[in-house]
């Protein structure tokens, strides 16, 4: 577990000078040396006097204790009635429990005392990290099943926002308020929550749980093409309708989807070089939006920017984009560009493949496959929607050749990775390369789009997998952007 420290220093105000007696133990003290300096009286008399002087000055501060006594008093029982001045409460704990997930924080609220801190524990299929809004206290990287420490050193009473620094997460829900109350500081000694250590055999049964589980079925299948209507003068024209669904993205966990005619990817629109296109958009999200053709050539007014190249499509209302594909091929995609922070990793993009990518000699492609992988919003670590297990193996006979266009649509570069196989990159962005190379390891960019050729000339069944590991793997097993080739 780590801990996370800030001091900035702040110190008590020390306490004013004299104390409560200060003032008038002087004063007295001066009457007494002005009765002693006037005369000098008898012994007897001498001694008597200031055997009297003396009781007053007792007297008098015996008094002054008993009054600020019940003063502090009154105070206490007004401060336990009322809660305190400034937020004073001497109740506030020193430390509480946050736990992530997708996409939420939970508690939404909690309360600390000055000094204490927060146990943050990841109870999510993802990494998250928890951080206090305008200020520069923020924990590490947690991963599923994580903790860390996130300590609150001198950060002063008052109210906060706490949230998810991944880009995307604190707009999917994951925010909350933090308050902080004086009172007695937190020790920085305190004790940790502690939590349960998988042992090496619990770590193994979960790996082998989650393999087995493999390919699970889920409710929802994206990326499946879209057959247009075609029109009286040729124009091929697809219908897309944007609006919230519950999709299933792992067995038993279903998030709030933002998808293009009910899926997640949305269904893939596939057109020939020079055709004419119309693409229909109906509305029925909660919010405006609009469609950009990421990589393809349009129009201007076709480009799907609000308020650059056209109004945004409100709630409730219908827009067609209309142009005639490239001349050339091209592997693009369509999303969202209203928004776009959360409206795509929740779900609106699709893929726009225009004719095929030109192969190398001899080189017959048996099947062409998409993998749309996502990282945030309300589907996290995701292929083509689903997370593994449910994630979809794709299958070859021996000696076949797969066409792969990967296409990143979230917002971290994910290293995509086949075991057992060389993966031959042919076009990047939908442009074919002149010198096509081999690699087993391909990194995609958010908005980019690697196409490859593998030769399934190796039978077994083969990982393929995001090589960020904290994407695809975690103590108790696989999980995430993980799928498999199988060769046969």
């Amino acid at each position: 577990m780590t801990d996370v420290d800030v001091t900035e220093g702040t110190k008590d105000p020390a306490p004013p000078p004299g104390g409560p007696w200060g003032t008038r133990r002087a004063k007295q003290d001066d009457d007494v040396m002005s009765t002693t300096t006037e005369s000098l009286p008898a012994a007897a008399d001498l001694r008597r006097d200031t055997w009297i002087v003396t009781a007053v000055v007792v007297a008098a501060m015996a008094l002054v204790a008993a009054v600020v006594g019940v003063g502090l008093g009154l105070r206490a029982v007004d401060e336990s009635k009322h809660g305190g001045e400034e937020g004073t409460s001497a109740s506030a704990p020193s430390s509480a429990m946050v736990h992530l997930s997708e996409f939420k924080l939970e508690p939404a609220s909690v309360t600390v005392a000055v000094g204490g801190r927060l146990e943050i524990m990841n109870t999510g299929a993802t990494a998250h990290n928890l951080a206090v809004k305008s200020t520069s206290l923020a924990s590490p990287m947690v991963d599923p099943g994580g903790t860390q420490t996130l300590r609150l050193t001198d950060l002063a009473a008052g109210t906060y926002a706490i949230f998810c620094t991944i880009p995307g997460h604190e707009q999917a829900g994951m925010t909350g308020q933090l308050s902080v109350v004086n009172g007695s500081k937190a020790s920085a000694s305190s004790s940790p929550v502690t939590t349960h250590a998988m042992t090496a055999e619990e770590m193994d049964a979960g790996m082998a749980t989650s393999i087995k589980a493999f390919p699970a079925k889920t409710a929802g299948l994206g990326g499946q093409t879209l057959a247009p209507k075609v029109l009286a003068d040729g124009t091929k024209q697809f219908e897309l309708t944007s609006k919230i669904v519950k999709w299933e993205v792992e067995p038993g966990r279903s998030v709030d989807a933002w998808a293009y005619n009910g899926t997640v990817p949305g269904p893939t629109i596939r057109v020939n070089p020079g055709d004419k296109v119309k693409v229909v958009l109906h509305n029925e999200l909660p919010e405006s939006t609009a469609i950009h053709f990421h990589g393809l050539i349009t129009p201007n007014a076709m480009d799907g920017v609000p308020e650059i190249t056209q109004a945004p499509v409100k709630k409730g209302e219908t827009f067609t984009y209309s142009f005639t594909a490239q001349s050339t091929p091209a592997v693009g995609m369509y999303h969202s560009h209203q928004n776009a922070v959360k409206q795509v990793p929740n779900g609106l993009a699709g893929a726009f493949l225009v004719g095929d990518e030109p192969t190398p000699n001899g080189v017959v492609v048996a099947q062409r496959q998409l993998m749309m992988v996502n990282d945030s919003g309300t589907l996290g670590f995701t292929i083509n929607g689903k997370s593994f297990p449910a994630t979809a193996p794709i299958a070859a006979k021996l000696g076949d050749w797969i066409e792969v266009d990967y296409m990143n649509e979230g917002q971290m570069i994910h290293p995509m990775h086949l075991h057992g196989l060389a993966q031959l990159v042919i076009a990047k962005d939908g442009y074919p390369l002149p010198q096509p190379y081999n690699a087993d390891t391909i990194l995609v960019s958010p908005g980019e789009r690697y196409t490859v050729l593998v030769h399934a000339d190796n039978p077994g069944v083969w990982a393929w997998h995001c090589h960020i590991l904290n994407h695809a793997e975690r103590e108790d097993g696989m999980f995430g952007m993980v799928t498999a080739l199988i060769v046969k």
